[in-house]
């Protein structure tokens, strides 16, 4: 049998990832096969929790070109993140799993306050724990959301699933075709090189807290498992030597 390398992970799907095709809101095939992929590591006993982004609904920083400001703006892409997991909970609680929902923005109709003991008994109960809200405050990404709620919930590590990316690149790989993949990165370099992994505020605040980040695609059935069960997969960030691929 097969011991996963990570016990408690926390993973950070954007908004964006749950479209497909349809260029807004939340495609059911890419919703399913998401779920599927999250149970296949559940069911090896890996603790669970989840940030997703709001930018298939309402992205906040863009709101400014509406005429919106920034801070209402950004209120509106939290609203987002909690109609997302909303709509994963119940998808993944068609699928046998157990779920909790909490937000940073007290809803109490539809989700639990934010309360980081309680988060944290959930994963310990089996329970995958979406959070929602962001950090419900402005000016913050879903990244640094994600950032701070996998060091509140003592999570091994951060996981970036990404659509249509398989890691992280020393150029955009969908202009330069001879960019080469990064197998590990260390944090100095991601900031001075400013590669795009997720904003400067959550790579710094990982940093400061040592928690290791993995880039991966979610593209593919069995990748997240693979990566759980240890096999090289993606970019890996973090105190780590920085390798390019050959």
């Amino acid at each position: 049998m097969i011991i996963p390398k990570y016990k408690r992970i926390l993973l950070k799907l954007s908004g964006e990832a749950l479209m497909g095709n349809s260029g807004y809101g939340i495609d059911p095939a890419v919703m399913d096969f998401l779920c599927d992929e999250i149970k296949s590591i559940k069911d090896l006993g890996v603790d669970v929790a989840i940030v997703v982004g709001g930018g298939n609904i309402f992205r906040g920083m863009n709101a400014s070109t509406q005429g919106i400001d920034r801070s209402t703006g950004d209120y509106m892409g939290m609203l987002g993140t909690v109609i997302n997991a909303l709509a994963f909970q119940n998808s993944l609680e068609k699928k046998g799993m157990m779920t909790r929902l909490q937000t940073a923005i007290r809803m109490e109709q539809i989700a639990e306050p934010f309360i980081r003991r309680r988060a944290v008994r959930h994963l310990e109960k089996g329970r995958i724990v979406l959070f929602g809200a962001g950090t419900g405050n402005p000016y913050f990404t879903t990244d640094s959301a994600a950032a701070l709620r996998a060091f509140e919930v003592s999570a091994d590590i951060l996981v970036m699933g990404k659509n249509g990316v398989d890691g992280v690149y020393d150029s955009d790989p969908k202009k330069n075709p001879d960019a080469k993949r990064f197998l590990s990165v260390n944090f100095k370099d991601i900031l001075k090189q400013n590669l795009r992994v997720m904003d400067m505020t959550a790579i710094t605040l990982c940093q400061e807290n040592k928690l290791p980040i993995a880039v991966i695609t979610l593209d593919k059935a069995g990748v997240l498992k693979k990566f759980i069960n240890g096999e090289k997969i993606g970019t890996t960030v973090g105190e780590v030597e920085t390798i390019l691929s050959e």
